[in-house]
C-alpha cells in the first residue's frame, strides 16, 4: 500500500515552526539548524501541494491550508510524542507532572493539596518550573495552570479555575474610614507593576469617576503588595484567589465589600493540550479541582 503520510522530522518542523511562528526558534527548540527547518518544510509543502506559510514581516504566519493542516495534524503529533516519552521514562499512570504559577500555587493550591491526597492517596504529584512564555506542549507535562483570558493557542483545552474577583485591600484598622469606593481615592494606591490597570478597571465597575491614578508605589508580586498593605503604605487591588490565607488570618482585609464582585476578564485556567487523552489520575485532579474552585466562588 501506497503511503501517503510525510515524515515525522518534517512535521516536527512544521508543528514547532507553527507554534512558534519563526523557523529559526523551531530550530533552537529542536536542536537543528534554521536549514534543516526550512528544508523540512519544503518538501512538507512539496508533498502536499500547498503552501504552509507566509511571510509577515519577521514572522512565519500559516495559510489558511496550513491552519487546517495543523489542526488535523497537531493532536497525532502530540500523542505520538507523549506515548513514547511514557514507554521510555515508564512513568506510572498514577504519575502526575503539573506545571503552576508560583503565586497560584503557594497562596491558593498548596493549602488545598492535603485534601487531594487524602482523597486519592494512590497518585503522585511532581511540578515542573514555572515557564512565562511555556507553550503548553511538553510531552513531559500531564497538565498547566495558567492566567489567561478567551485566547488561548490553537491545541490548548482550557477549563477556568479561580482568579477573576478583584478586591481592594487595606489593614484591618483602616476598616472605620473606608465606607465608599471614593474613599479609596484619598489613600495611596499600590499597583501590581505586570497590571497597572487593576484599579482603574476596579474603580470603571464600580462608577467611581477618578482622575489619573498615579501609584504611591508598586510591586511586582502580589505577596510583597500584601506586606506593603499590612506595613500601612497604602491600599491595593489584588485577585482574591490569591490571599485567601492572608484574609483568613485577618492580616488584611477587604476595604469594600461587594455583591456582585468586580471581575476580570482574565483568570486561572486548567490546560492541556486538545490531542491528548486525560489520564484518569488527570481525570481525577481535575474534578477536585473544579470542585475547589466552586468553593471559592
Amino acid at each position: 500500500m501506497r503511503m501517503h503520510s510525510p515524515s515525522l522530522p518534517e512535521l516536527h518542523a512544521f508543528a514547532a515552526a507553527a507554534r512558534l511562528g519563526s523557523f529559526s526558534r523551531a530550530a533552537g527548540e529542536l536542536h537543528v539548524t534554521q536549514g534543516a527547518i526550512s528544508r523540512a518544510i519544503a518538501r512538507l509543502e512539496e508533498h502536499l501541494g500547498v503552501a504552509l506559510f507566509e511571510r509577515e514581516g519577521r514572522r512565519s504566519v500559516l495559510t489558511r491550508a496550513g491552519a487546517d493542516y495543523l489542526d488535523a495534524v497537531g493532536p497525532s503529533i502530540t500523542a505520538i510524542e507523549s506515548a513514547t516519552l511514557a514507554v521510555r521514562t515508564r512513568r506510572s499512570p498514577r504519575q502526575l507532572r503539573l506545571s503552576v504559577p508560583p503565586t497560584l500555587f503557594s497562596h491558593w493550591l498548596i493549602p488545598r493539596l492535603p485534601d487531594f491526597s487524602a482523597r486519592h492517596p494512590g497518585i503522585g504529584l511532581s511540578f515542573a518550573p514555572y515557564r512565562r512564555d511555556d507553550p503548553l506542549s511538553a510531552p513531559d507535562i500531564d497538565a498547566w495552570i495558567r492566567i489567561g483570558q478567551a485566547d488561548w493557542p490553537a491545541g490548548i483545552t482550557a477549563e477556568y479555575l479561580v482568579g477573576r474577583e478583584l478586591v481592594p485591600l487595606c489593614r484591618p484598622a483602616d476598616l472605620p474610614q473606608l465606607r465608599t469606593p471614593a474613599d479609596l481615592l484619598a489613600r495611596p494606591l499600590l499597583f501590581h507593576t505586570n497590571y497597572p490597570g487593576n484599579w482603574a478597571h476596579w474603580f470603571a465597575n464600580v462608577g467611581c469617576a477618578h482622575g489619573p491614578l498615579v501609584p504611591a508605589a508598586d510591586f511586582d508580586q502580589v505577596s510583597l503588595l500584601v506586606q506593603a498593605v499590612i506595613a500601612g503604605m497604602g491600599v491595593a487591588v489584588v485577585q482574591r484567589a490569591l490571599v485567601e490565607p492572608e484574609l483568613a488570618a485577618g492580616r488584611i482585609a477587604v476595604a469594600i465589600a461587594l455583591e456582585p464582585p468586580v471581575l476580570l476578564d482574565r483568570g486561572y485556567h486548567l490546560c492541556r493540550p486538545a490531542g491528548r487523552a486525560p489520564s484518569p489520575a488527570l481525570e481525577n485532579l481535575r474534578a477536585w479541582l473544579l470542585e475547589q474552585a466552586a468553593a471559592c466562588a
